[in-house]
């Protein structure tokens, strides 16, 4: 079932009357427990089940899959470049790890400057006009995925707040407004 109608139709006011900056506490202790990864700038395969286990565990069989080797390589070279772009080449050469996978694992290493992506957020964003493409939040490219970080972290700033704050305020605004289970109307391929 669709979203209710959401009494907003620009973002900012809908940010200011709902934002939330409180995380909740078994995110807050995966993003302590994350540090050492942060520090040592690479996943272990053990980080990387957990956040999997946090996002989507489905996927779990996929992310168990990936060699220590190849992770160790591979998020190394994501959390050294500068470019968006090739951070998210190279982590959805993970298997299992597809751009709202990539995204968590970027939010969980780094709040201030991500936020994940996922069918809530987008439908939101979709529903009021933000965003102009893919209405049910799938399959997300890589120029959706860069879209919404930037707005999420155009609010952060302009509401000087992690882009994690902006991204959850999001999430639980389309909590508070779905009618129904989320995932009745995507079609099955």
């Amino acid at each position: 079932m669709p979203l209710q109608k959401i009494p907003y139709d620009k973002l900012e006011p809908l940010i200011q009357d709902h934002l939330d900056t409180d995380e909740n506490f078994e995110t807050a202790q995966l993003i302590r427990e994350l540090k050492t990864a942060k520090r040592r700038k690479y996943l272990l395969k053990s980080e990387l089940e957990m956040i999997c286990k946090w996002k989507s565990p489905r996927a779990i069989r996929l992310i168990k899959s990936n060699s220590e080797k190849k992770l160790t390589k591979l998020t190394k070279e994501a959390f050294a470049t500068r470019s968006e772009k090739r951070k998210m080449e190279l982590l959805t050469q993970l298997s299992g790890v597809s751009v709202p996978m990539a995204s968590s694992i970027l939010m969980l290493l780094d709040t201030k400057r991500y936020g994940v992506i996922d069918i809530r957020v987008w439908e939101l964003l979709y529903k009021i006009g933000t965003m102009k493409s893919n209405p049910k939040g799938t399959n997300f490219k890589f120029n959706e995925w860069y879209r919404y970080l930037v707005i999420i972290r155009y609010f952060a700033k302009k509401f000087n707040v992690t882009a994690r704050d902006i991204e959850r305020t999001l999430f639980y605004v389309h909590q508070e407004y779905q009618k129904g289970k989320l995932y009745e109307n995507l079609t099955r391929n």
